[in-house]
């Protein structure tokens, strides 16, 4: 058995003033309560809210606020995310993960964004994987990430066996998005902790599903702490021996001799047919088909 235990803080998130306060006080309550947490997720964007106006250089502040809370509980802390304002002024949707020492190991900028809804900031081009020692690998995403089954495929091809995803989702897909994390768990075989705020930060019903596919918790809309203790020998044993002893989904792609066209630019004139990414318009009276007239039957 490897065992490790993660947490996860679902807390409401302000759009209007810094949360870090608000971070410290639920992270030094977590502590308290469940001393033996070796990692705490905040949700993304739990710094700063979701204005990109907040957006401040890294490492800066907030980072060196939650380096600071990292190394006085001596966790690893994955800070959510950040809007990030690089040198050349761009600004990016930004995860910070820091070690029990309080050092920053690394940070991972969101590939997919929510476009057409997440104008403004640029999208990171780099997977990130990293190693706790003793216990395993984790790899990061952040919330439409989700949504791109090569993300996390990559990941796990990388040695992945936890997938870290703090979201902010308010919006009413929540509910698809706890069967893609399920079947995210499920087809690479590992564990997925899906970290969602609530107020500004989303609408809760945070997730954590083992490598088998099961729901080993899933939150409801208020604030509240999820420590679990996960076990990276049951991801080893289930990509050994087959999601409950069946199927062994990450062995048959490694093994098929299918490639896959649909990774290859410019041969999928279809997706080329769907038009821009855009937000959809209003759909006027006069683009819509009006009804004929009823014929009666005779």
């Amino acid at each position: 058995m490897t065992p490790f235990t993660i947490a996860g803080i679902q807390m409401n998130v302000s759009s209007t003033q810094p949360n870090i306060e608000a971070m410290r006080v639920r992270l030094n309550s977590l502590m308290s309560v469940y001393p033996w947490v070796q990692m705490v997720v905040f949700s993304e964007l739990a710094a700063c809210g979701p204005l990109p106006s907040a957006a401040q250089p890294l490492p800066g502040p907030w980072e060196n606020a939650l380096a600071e809370m990292a190394a006085e509980h001596k966790i690893w802390l994955i800070s959510g995310s950040i809007h990030e304002r690089s040198n050349d002024g761009r600004i990016y949707n930004t995860s910070s993960i820091i070690d029990p020492n309080g050092v920053v190991i690394g940070r991972y900028r969101k590939m997919f964004l929510f476009d057409p809804y997440e104008s403004g900031i640029s999208p990171g081009n780099e997977f990130f994987v990293f190693d706790v020692p003793g216990a395993g690998r984790f790899g990061m995403t952040i919330c439409y990430d989700l949504w791109f089954p090569e993300v996390a495929r990559t990941l796990v091809s990388m040695g992945a066996e936890v997938i870290l995803r703090p979201t902010m989702t308010p919006s009413i897909d929540r509910d698809v998005e706890l069967s893609i994390s399920r079947a995210m768990a499920a087809t690479n075989q590992c564990y997925v902790f899906d970290i969602n705020g609530i107020g500004a930060g989303g609408y809760g019903r945070s997730i954590v599903c083992g490598p088998n596919g099961h729901v080993l918790h899933e939150a409801g809309s208020n604030e509240e702490f999820i420590p679990l203790e996960i076990d990276f020998d049951n991801v080893r044993r289930s990509r050994e021996r087959g999601i409950l002893t069946l199927g062994q989904p990450l062995k048959s792609l490694r093994d098929t001799p299918v490639r896959f066209p649909v990774y290859d630019k410019g041969t999928t004139p279809y997706l080329n047919s769907l038009g821009p990414l855009q937000k959809p318009g209003r759909m006027d009276a006069d683009t819509t088909t009006e009804p004929g007239p009823v014929q009666s039957a005779v």
